[in-house]
């Protein structure tokens, strides 16, 4: 049983290793942790599996420093996102690997430092950037997007029914001043959703703030790059789990997989062809979600939603 390691409590970390043990036991195998953030999976594999090549990435620096501090000699860590997959891996002059995991989203560390701004629930300055040494903040977002933009955010990466609402109020309200903590936000947020609305749900300000997370560090396209690339640094046996934590996510995962998975004959062939037979077999069915002991010691895993796949075949 995995449990807290160094401070840190890894989301489903026995699944994933029930789910890499037949991928890694092989002799020179290679695992890539794609999101190492604070090791806690990492750390879990290295001990299990003391003979694995451990490969992590990271776009946060923060997380980079905590990964080689907890890891030691024992990981190879890279500063970079994980769309540089095969940038990295061509680096390392590692052409295959065995496992990947992509634990998506932010970790429990991004959320409780104040200043990286991710937390809804403490005013804190609306930074929002994985990577903090580059690209625009969620102030720079919210001071910048016409009201049409942000409207699109917010309705498309945040399912936001009142989108249109906060939009024009943040307009509105910067015109005056700047929004540039998180407590102007959430309160702006919070005079926009009728009562009814903020009665149920959460924290009505979540959904605007997921939007302005996934717009400012461009996660969707982000995954989109990193899952052919992982999928192909595969070898034939090989593995990824993905863990995604909203719906978002989880679809673009979900249609990857489901694609690959799939053959490609035109329906009717009396023999399928070998360049359109799957390369990936699914090993879970649908998505699957933490157990209940975990969601109750682990709140962060309530909203698992963990997929895995094995290569079956090197796509012609």
């Amino acid at each position: 049983m995995v449990g807290v390691l160094g401070g840190h409590v890894p989301v489903a970390a026995d699944r994933l290793l029930e789910l890499v043990a037949p991928a890694l036991a092989r002799p020179g195998a290679v695992y890539v942790d794609a999101t190492i953030g604070p090791g806690g999976h990492a750390a879990a594999v290295a001990e299990r599996f003391p003979q694995v090549r451990l490969i992590g990435l990271d776009r946060d620096a923060d997380a980079v420093k905590r990964a080689r501090a907890r890891l030691g000699q024992r990981a190879e860590v890279v500063h970079a996102p994980f769309a540089e997959l095969d940038a990295v891996l061509d680096g390392l002059d590692i052409p295959l690997v065995h496992a990947v995991l992509l634990d998506l989203g932010v970790s429990s560390v991004q959320l409780d430092t104040d200043s990286r701004g991710f937390a809804y629930s403490r005013d804190t300055v609306l930074d929002m950037r994985m990577d903090a040494s580059a690209g625009r903040t969620a102030a720079e977002v919210l001071a910048s997007y016409s009201r049409e933009d942000l409207a699109r955010v917010l309705s498309n990466y945040g399912q936001e029914r009142f989108a249109w609402r906060i939009a024009g109020r943040i307009v509105r309200e910067r015109a005056a001043a700047p929004i540039t903590r998180s407590g102007q936000l959430v309160e702006l947020i919070k005079a926009c959703v009728p009562a009814p609305s903020r009665r149920t749900g959460g924290n009505p300000a979540k959904r605007t703030f997921q939007a302005l997370r996934v717009e400012v560090n461009s996660e969707l396209d982000q995954l989109a790059a990193v899952l052919p690339q992982a999928i192909g640094r595969l070898a034939v046996g090989g593995r990824i789990v993905v863990m995604s934590y909203q719906s978002l996510e989880d679809t673009v995962v979900k249609n990857v997989f489901a694609a690959r998975a799939t053959s490609g004959a035109p329906p009717g062939l009396p023999v399928e062809p070998e360049w359109a037979k799957p390369t990936l077999a699914l090993l879970t069915r649908g998505a699957e979600h933490a157990s209940e002991a975990e969601r109750q010691s682990n709140p962060r895993s309530q909203p698992l939603r963990l997929r895995a796949a094995e290569k079956i075949r090197e796509a012609k």
